[in-house]
């Protein structure tokens, strides 16, 4: 039994560890800077802000978000749900507050090659009052 037990650790183990990235694109997001949530986009992300949304660079993406955070500082976020990674692939909806109302945020993410980027970043007007 004890073998059992020593087993099971030993493959847990590469997993303890590991970063769960959709909490780290989301620290970034309440940092309120465009750099450090960028840090985690795809070279192209299909992003959308608000009314504008195209599939951008990585660098013309982060200053659509920039610009968005310069007019709406970011007061929090938190995290409403998040998927367990499937297939590759995992997505995280929360709620984003700021000085100026609050907003609905959605990115996807996806691995590709070992590395976990976000391939899609989304801001909406919230339904919250």
């Amino acid at each position: 039994m004890k073998n059992l037990i020593t087993i099971l650790m030993l493959m847990l183990i590469p997993f303890a560890g590991k970063a769960d990235v959709a909490d780290d694109v989301a620290a970034a997001i309440r940092t309120g800077k465009a750099s450090e949530v960028s840090k985690y986009f795809a070279d192209n992300v299909d992003l959308k802000v608000l009314e504008q949304e195209n599939i951008y660079a990585k660098a013309q993406a982060e200053l659509i978000l920039a610009d968005f955070f310069n007019r709406h500082p970011v007061k929090a976020f938190t995290i409403v749900h998040k998927s367990v990674p499937k297939n590759d692939s995992q997505f995280a909806i929360g709620t984003l507050e700021t000085t100026n109302g609050k907003y609905r945020v959605h990115y996807l993410m996806k691995t590709i090659t070992g590395k976990t980027s976000v391939t899609q970043f989304r801001i909406e007007n919230s339904d919250e009052e």
